[in-house]
C-alpha cells in the first residue's frame, strides 16, 4: 500500500493518522503514486506567519486525494540530517596547542609567580621544571634573564610588556640563542573539586604567560650586518685619513694645527679635508673644504681635490684663480659631487690673510685685544657648480691674531639655524687661549662635539705670534725702493751687503745672498719696469731675496746659448738657492724670490 510506504516517511502521529485512515476505508480505489497530480505551491494554506497551515480532520480522515493534496510528502529522514559541522577553537586543547608550537611558553601564578605549566619547547631549551613551586627556584633561569621584575609589574598592571633579544646560553647547545620574551597577563582557573559545593564557581588565580619567540637567526644577521657596515666604514676612515696630510707643514711666520674627526659610528665617513701649502718667499696658503655627500665615494673626491688645490697652490695663484680652476675641475671628477672651499693666503709681509670662498662658511679671525670677527664676503657658490667667476677678499691677520677655518660639522645642528653654530664658535673662540693644538681641543669640547657626533668634522687654527726677546732677533725684515738707472744695480748690492752683514750672517751666506739680491736686481732692470722694489726677509730657518717690478710677465728659466749675453740670471739664482719662484701681485706686476736655508744653530 502506498500509505505503508508513506508510514515509513512519517514520524510520530502523522505515521499513526495515515494507517487508521488505512483502515477506515479498505475499498477505497488505490491510485498509484505516479498517477497522483503535483500539488499546485498554492495547494497548501499557510498560516499568518507564512509557515504551513497544520492538517485539519477532514484532511487526515479524508480520501487519499484530498491528503495528497494538502500534505506534501515531506523529505526522506536522512536527507534532514543536519551535515558535520567543523570542529571550533572551544573543541581544542590549550594544552596540545601550546605543547605543539616551537616558542617558549611558560605559566605562572599568584604573587611569587607559582609554576602551572612549560611546555616541549621550554623544557627542551632548559630542561624540565616541577610544577607548583615560586618562579625563582623552579625558573631560575628567568631570573638571570632580568624577567622577574617585569613578571611582577606585568601582574600588578595587567599590561602586557616586553624585553628583546635576550641572550640564552647555548650550554650543550652547538650555540646561544637570543629570544624576546613577552609576559602577558592571564586568569588560571583552579584545579580540583570546588571547596564547597554550594559555590557555584571557584574565583580564578591570576598568572603571567611567558611567551618567548627565539630571534637567534635575526640577531646574527644584524652583527654580521653590522660587522660588514663596520669594516666599511673602517675602510672609509682609513682612506679620508690617508688621504689629509699625515704632518701639517709648520711656517715660519704661523703657527699651526688641525683636527679632524669623522662622524659617530651610525654616520658614514665624510669628505672633509684640510691642508697647509708653504708657498716660498714666507707666504703660506691654507684650505680647508668639504665634499658634500658620504662613504668611500665623497673620500675619493675630497683625496683628488686636495691634491688639486695643491698642485695649483704651487703655481702661487691669486685664490680666487685657484677656486676658478677649483670648479673646473670637480664639474669634472663628477658632476653630482659638490664641494665647498675656502682658500686662503697668508703674506707676513703685508700682515694680511687673502682668501676666497667658493660656499664655504666664514673664516673666523681673533684681533690681539680679543676681539672675534667674521671675515667679510666675497662667498661664491660651491664647487662644481660652474658659470661663476670667484673673487678674492682681504682681512688683516697681523702678529698676535688667529684665525680659524672649520667644516659645517662644528657648526650645524639639525635643531637650530646654522648662524647659532657660528655664534656659538665665536664665543668659544674668543676664550680659547693656548697653543693651536690645544684652540682645537677647546673648540671641539665647547661645542659638543663628541665620538657619536652625527658629522665629520675638520678645524684648522692658525696663530700669527707676536715675537717679543730673543725670538724676536731671529725675525727681520729690510726693503730699498730701485728707481732704475744704472746705479740701481751696485745701490743694491751695497745694501744687501749691508744688511745681511748686520744679521751677523756668516761669509758664505752672506755673499751667496749679495750675489742673488744682484742677480735678481738686474733681472728686473732689463725686464721689468717701474717701480722696483729689494725686499730682505730673514726667519729663525731662512733667509728670502724678493724683488718686485710692475711688468707682469713671469721669468722663465731656460738654458742660455754660449754665444748669448743674458738669460743665465735664473739659472744662477736655481743653482744657489734652496729655492725660487714668481707671481703676480694683485695690484698689477711680479714678484721673483729666492730662498736661502740657515744653518741649525
Amino acid at each position: 500500500m502506498i500509505f505503508t510506504r508513506w508510514s515509513a516517511k512519517l514520524p510520530g502521529t502523522q505515521r499513526r493518522a495515515a494507517a487508521r485512515s488505512d483502515r477506515a476505508a479498505p475499498g477505497t480505489p488505490v491510485v498509484p503514486p505516479t498517477a497522483a497530480p503535483a500539488p499546485a505551491p498554492s495547494a497548501v494554506p499557510a498560516a499568518a506567519d507564512g509557515a504551513p497551515s497544520a492538517p485539519t480532520a477532514a484532511t487526515t480522515t479524508g480520501s487519499v486525494p484530498a491528503a495528497r493534496a494538502e500534505h506534501p510528502d515531506p523529505a526522506p529522514t536522512q536527507d534532514r540530517t543536519p551535515a558535520t559541522l567543523p570542529p571550533t577553537v572551544d573543541a581544542l586543547s590549550v594544552h596540545d596547542i601550546l605543547g605543539t608550537i616551537p616558542a617558549l611558553v611558560a605559566v605562572v601564578y599568584g604573587p611569587e609567580h607559582r609554576l602551572a605549566y612549560v611546555n616541549g619547547a621550554y623544557a627542551a631549551v632548559f630542561g624540565p621544571r616541577p610544577a607548583g613551586h615560586p618562579a625563582r627556584e623552579a625558573l631560575p633561569e628567568l631570573a638571570a634573564l632580568g624577567l622577574l621584575p617585569l613578571m611582577d609589574q606585568v601582574l600588578r598592571s595587567g599590561k602586557p610588556r616586553t624585553v628583546k633579544s635576550r641572550k640564552v646560553p647555548g650550554g650543550d647547545r652547538t650555540r646561544d640563542g637570543y629570544y624576546t620574551f613577552t609576559c602577558t597577563p592571564i586568569e588560571v582557573a583552579a584545579s580540583g573539586p570546588a571547596p564547597d559545593p554550594e559555590v557555584a564557581c571557584v574565583a580564578p588565580h591570576k598568572g603571567v604567560l611567558v611567551f618567548g619567540a627565539e630571534v637567534t637567526d635575526q640577531i646574527e644577521s644584524a652583527e654580521r650586518l653590522r660587522a660588514s657596515e663596520a669594516r666599511q666604514r673602517e675602510a672609509a676612515v682609513t682612506l679620508q685619513r690617508s688621504l689629509l696630510p699625515q704632518e701639517l707643514e709648520q711656517p715660519d711666520d704661523l703657527c699651526v694645527a688641525a683636527t679632524y674627526q669623522p662622524g659617530g659610528t651610525d654616520a658614514a665617513v665624510g669628505g672633509d679635508w684640510y691642508d697647509v701649502i708653504t708657498l716660498g718667499a714666507g707666504r703660506t696658503a691654507l684650505v680647508i673644504g668639504d665634499v658634500m655627500g658620504r662613504g668611500v665615494r665623497a673620500a675619493a673626491v675630497m683625496g683628488q681635490l686636495r691634491t688639486a688645490v695643491r698642485a695649483y697652490a704651487r703655481l702661487d695663484l691669486p685664490p680666487h684663480e685657484v677656486l676658478q680652476l677649483l670648479d673646473g675641475l670637480a664639474a669634472e671628477i663628477d658632476a653630482s659631487q659638490i664641494a665647498t672651499c675656502v682658500y686662503a693666503v697668508h703674506d707676513p709681509n703685508e700682515g694680511r690673510l687673502v682668501y676666497s670662498s667658493a660656499g664655504h662658511l666664514p673664516i673666523l679671525v681673533r684681533d690681539p685685544d680679543g676681539t672675534v670677527h667674521r671675515a667679510a664676503e666675497p662667498t661664491g657658490p660651491p664647487l662644481g657648480t660652474g658659470g661663476w667667476l670667484h673673487t678674492s677678499g682681504s682681512v688683516p691677520l697681523g702678529p698676535g691674531s688667529s684665525a680659524v677655518l672649520y667644516t659645517d660639522g662644528l657648526v650645524e645642528r639639525r635643531d637650530k639655524d646654522i648662524d647659532h653654530g657660528v655664534e656659538a664658535l665665536e664665543r668659544a673662540f674668543a676664550g680659547a687661549a693656548g697653543a693651536p693644538d690645544i684652540v682645537c681641543d677647546r673648540l671641539l669640547r665647547s661645542l659638543g662635539i663628541t665620538a657619536t657626533h652625527d658629522d665629520d668634522v675638520a678645524i684648522l687654527v692658525l696663530q700669527h705670534p707676536a715675537r717679543t726677546g730673543h725670538d724676536a732677533e731671529l725675525f727681520h725684515n729690510a726693503a730699498l725702493e730701485l728707481h732704475g738707472g744704472t746705479e740701481a744695480a751696485p745701490r743694491a748690492r751695497a745694501f744687501a751687503s749691508g744688511v745681511l752683514a748686520s744679521w751677523r750672517f756668516p761669509p758664505e751666506l752672506h755673499d751667496l745672498g749679495v750675489l742673488a739680491a744682484s742677480e735678481l736686481v738686474a733681472n728686473s732692470l732689463q725686464h721689468g719696469t717701474p717701480p722696483m722694489r729689494l725686499r730682505l726677509r730673514r726667519t729663525d730657518r731662512r733667509l728670502i731675496v724678493e724683488v718686485t717690478d710692475g711688468d707682469d710677465h713671469l721669468p722663465r728659466r731656460r738654458r742660455a746659448e754660449p754665444a748669448d749675453e743674458a738669460g743665465r740670471g735664473i739659472s744662477i739664482i736655481a743653482t744657489i738657492a734652496s729655492s725660487w719662484g714668481s707671481r703676480r701681485t694683485p695690484g698689477g706686476g711680479k714678484a721673483v724670490w729666492c730662498e736661502f736655508a740657515l744653518p741649525r744653530v
